[in-house]
């Protein structure tokens, strides 16, 4: 992955000719900003990244002084949301909340995908991670990872298991816990967390990786079962669920983890405007406060971050999904 630096440098090289080519740019900075800013989440309402999503816009909206406008545009593993992004003009009047199951997890899969990670954005800032709960139905006669992975291994196949979207986070999520444990499930992909929520809580499927953010009042209320956190250590709103990796699967770690980008070619001051009203948000103790319960962990918002660390994911999903012969069907 190209690093930021890099990014800066052809920036500066190309300014003339990306001028040429969205000249309403140019006379957009001047007064930045000077309307209302679309926020896209490539992933459907009530999930994690639309929670976080919509707590930021509205905390950005008051440093910028303008409405953040929350726009989903779900479908095929947050790729339909980028391509939007993508195509826009780099003007700073469109961001993308973007999460790894996207940027790490897509280009494994989909060999033609109508934008380029690299070439087609630019990253305003890493935001947070957010752990799963590997969790089951009341039903599944079982209290731990160690009882859970037991139980597959006596029923190998027999049990379906949901996520919010065939490779993105959540599945494989499972995936990895499948592989490690050297057991089998039945996959049920949905549209969204909410959904896949849905089907867990009803029976209809009877496992699933959670996030936090939408899963902890249906731990609490007994409709499903928590098993174990996917992060490297216990929650501090749920300190009672241990980390997977400490309860009968050594090694184990996966979260989603989310930022913000731009289209490639959006200004160094439009990005580091924006940059500023992330921080400013990221430091908003209603924001804060909020996020906290919902169980993500913030990171530090610096763009510098983003590069090291989506090749780190990108290398670690690529293997899972190699050996597991996943493929968008």
């Amino acid at each position: 992955m190209k690093s930021l630096t890099y990014c800066f440098s052809a920036f500066a090289a190309t300014a003339f000719f990306l001028g040429g080519l969205f000249p309403h740019a140019a006379s957009a900075q001047t007064n930045y900003p000077s309307r209302s800013i679309r926020l896209v989440i490539p992933w459907s309402v009530g999930g994690s990244t639309d929670v976080i999503g919509r707590l930021l816009a509205e905390s950005m909206s008051k440093d910028l002084g303008t409405s953040i406008v929350v726009d989903n545009k779900p479908g095929a593993t947050g790729t339909i949301g980028y391509a939007n992004v993508a195509k826009a003009e780099p003007d700073g009047y469109t961001m993308l909340m973007g999460t790894n199951s996207t940027f790490a997890m897509a280009p494994h899969y989909y060999k033609d995908l109508p934008f380029n990670l690299e070439k087609d954005f630019r990253p305003l800032g890493m935001v947070a991670s957010n752990p799963q709960i590997l969790s089951v139905n009341p039903s599944v006669p079982v209290k731990s990872v160690e009882e859970f992975i037991a139980y597959l291994k006596q029923n190998p196949g027999k049990l379906a298991f949901a996520s919010a979207g065939y490779g993105g986070s959540s599945h494989l999520a499972m995936e990895l816990f499948l592989a490690m444990s050297g057991t089998e499930m039945l996959h049920v992909p949905y549209k969204a967390g909410a959904p896949a929520m849905q089907s867990l809580m009803a029976g209809d499927t009877k496992a699933a990786f959670v996030d936090i953010s939408i899963g902890e009042a249906t731990i609490r209320s007994g409709a499903i079962r928590a098993l174990g956190s996917s992060g490297r250590n216990a929650m501090a709103s749920l300190p009672d669920i241990p980390p997977i990796a400490e309860a009968g699967l050594p090694g184990f770690e996966s979260v989603t983890s989310f930022g913000l980008f731009v289209p490639k070619g959006t200004s160094d001051s439009v990005v580091q405007r924006l940059n500023q009203a992330l921080k400013f948000a990221m430091h908003d103790e209603a924001v804060v406060k909020r996020l906290a319960s919902f169980g993500f962990e913030l990171e530090s918002g610096n763009p510098d971050e983003y590069p090291a660390y989506a090749a780190a994911e990108k290398n670690k999903w690529g293997d899972v999904i190699a050996k597991r012969g996943i493929k968008i069907q």
